[in-house]
């Protein structure tokens, strides 16, 4: 498997992949490939950690990081995170959210937050984002919304968190 950065002839790719990966997920609105097309054309867009994994060619995976707010802190937010059907419980979103990590650290971001399964997100760190001092949004279930530390020497973090404006939120 390689894991690199998503190229502009990638884009038609992606957008099936992310269509066919959020088709049956249980917590879908069927427009996650709408908001990876929004977000590539907004501020909070960060093109090294947009990634795809490919196996044999195929590109299997995708993934994006984008920059948001939590009080005057920049952060990340992981979203989406795609892997088609057919190759998902082998590891490939393991690998994907690994090596952006890995990209992010270097790049300096020193926080990510996501929005999703506490277990399957736990295995890469990530803890309920209160934990941080983050403010959990209303309506959200606490334990699914978490952060990791990217910087072990990162100040800490406190507020409200800002999405990027595509985000809807």
């Amino acid at each position: 498997m390689l894991i690199r950065q998503e190229k502009y002839k990638d884009y038609k790719k992606v957008y099936e992949l992310v269509a066919e990966a959020f088709a049956t997920a249980e917590h879908a609105d069927g427009s996650e490939q709408d908001l990876v097309v929004a977000l590539r054309k907004g501020n909070a867009f960060i093109p090294e950690l947009s990634l795809v994994a490919e196996i044999d060619g195929e590109v299997v995976g995708h993934i994006l990081f984008t920059k948001a707010k939590v009080g005057n802190d920049e952060v990340l937010v992981l979203a989406p995170l795609s892997v088609k059907p057919q190759y998902q419980k082998q590891g490939i979103g393991t690998a994907l959210i690994i090596e952006g990590h890995k990209i992010a650290k270097k790049l300096g971001y020193k926080y990510s937050l996501v929005l999703g399964s506490s277990t399957y997100y736990s295995r890469t760190g990530y803890v309920p984002a209160e934990r941080f001092g983050v403010i959990v949004p209303k309506g959200i279930l606490t334990e699914n919304f978490m952060a990791t530390k990217l910087q072990e020497d990162a100040k800490a973090i406190s507020g409200e968190v800002i999405y990027a404006k595509e985000f809807g939120i």
